[in-house]
């Protein structure tokens, strides 16, 4: 099969679908890679480094779409992407499709195969290709909101971890998942006063064995969300439904009740946001404020830390990306049904219930196009 890269375009995304190492593989596999030049410059990767590994470089993004049976990306497509997508062609990325109804509409109208990495599952339970990015985010999240803190961003001049005498701030983490793990660690590491708010109650406990009860867990209820928001400094919302929108749950009067210089931080804004108040933000522009409330909604977190976080992924999504190459896209998802609930759009349908119920339109059956 051949395996197309092209260079990400997102606002300040410089992270690559895949490192030269992970090129080296596939082509051990019998495969073939083209790769768009100074695609991997964001994590250090020269073109020089892509022949090495076996791969044949591309003057533009277009001639690697043009080619390739399969291109391997890190974010959505943007629109001008989805156009030079054709049908039958094989497309593995995170897409986060239920808050997105353009782009939804520009993948069914290519007739590709579209996969996402968010909705990839494992035995056991979890997400295995969002896990990497859930874990740099996660860590992310709290020095992104200790940076929005200080009163020269609009925070409220707090330092997290506070000093002899002052009391160190209090942050909220909505979700004990594994953005909320992780956010969590961090938080701790830097003595910040910590709540995970869950209705997960094993959740809940493995945080406390986690953290050795250094955070307090609280069951998620609306009177519970709304007294410890309320109070606290920094929020990190970190709610996840696989494959659908996230739930709002921080309303606008529950911002607007917060302490001025309060700082929020929605790393579930790929799938809409967690709070009323959030819109997507980029890196060049990452915070907004509603309410005297900072907000920072950037929605490729891990991309600015492209090298640990590109790594981190080809980790995970290497496996799956032979499985495609190896079998073809039918045979790889009917021997490996955690990779068909991957399939969010294929041929022009709606495969993923919960996008296809986010968005109102017709579901059908992933596996119906397997025979």
């Amino acid at each position: 099969m051949l395996i197309g890269v092209p260079k990400e375009i997102k606002n300040h995304e410089y992270r690559v679908g895949l490192t030269p190492s992970s090129v080296r593989e596939a082509v051990d596999h019998g495969h073939h890679v083209i790769v768009e030049t100074a695609a991997g410059i964001g994590i250090g990767a020269s073109d020089a480094d892509y022949i090495n590994a076996g791969a044949t470089i591309a003057a533009t993004a277009e001639e690697v779409f043009a080619t390739a049976d399969m291109i391997v990306k890190v974010k959505e497509p943007q629109a001008i992407e989805c156009r030079h997508l054709r049908p039958g062609q094989i497309l593995f990325t995170y897409l986060h499709l239920a808050p997105d109804p353009h782009q939804c509409a520009d993948l069914m109208a290519s007739g590709a195969i579209c996969i996402a990495y968010e909705t990839v599952t494992q035995q056991g339970g979890g997400l295995p290709l969002l896990a990497p990015m859930s874990e740099v985010a996660g860590r992310m999240s709290i020095q992104a909101g200790a940076h929005c803190l200080e009163k020269t961003h609009g925070g409220s001049g707090i330092l997290l971890s506070g000093v002899a005498g002052v009391a160190p701030a209090k942050v909220v983490i909505l979700g004990a998942g594994v953005v909320g793990s992780n956010a969590a660690q961090i938080a701790v590491g830097m003595r910040a006063q910590v709540v995970v708010i869950d209705r997960n109650l094993d959740a809940l406990r493995r945080i406390n064995a986690l953290l050795d009860s250094r955070a307090m867990t609280v069951f998620s209820n609306r009177d519970n969300i709304e007294h410890y928001v309320r109070a606290a400094d920094l929020v990190i919302g970190s709610v996840l439904i696989p494959g659908a929108a996230a739930p709002k749950l921080v309303s606008h009067q529950l911002v607007s009740e917060m302490n001025p210089g309060s700082v929020v931080v929605d790393v579930a804004i790929d799938q809409g946001g967690c709070f009323a108040t959030s819109r997507p933000t980029t890196h060049a522009d990452p915070t907004y404020i509603v309410n005297h409330i900072v907000h920072y909604c950037v929605a490729n977190m891990p991309g600015a830390v492209p090298r640990t976080s590109t790594i981190a992924l080809n980790n995970a999504t290497l496996p799956y990306i032979l499985q495609l190459a190896d079998k073809g896209w039918k045979q790889a998802m009917k021997d490996n049904a955690h990779l068909l609930n991957g399939l969010n759009v294929c041929q022009g349908k709606v495969t993923c219930k919960q996008v296809a119920t986010a968005l109102g339109l017709p579901f059908v059956a992933a596996d119906s196009f397997l025979s």
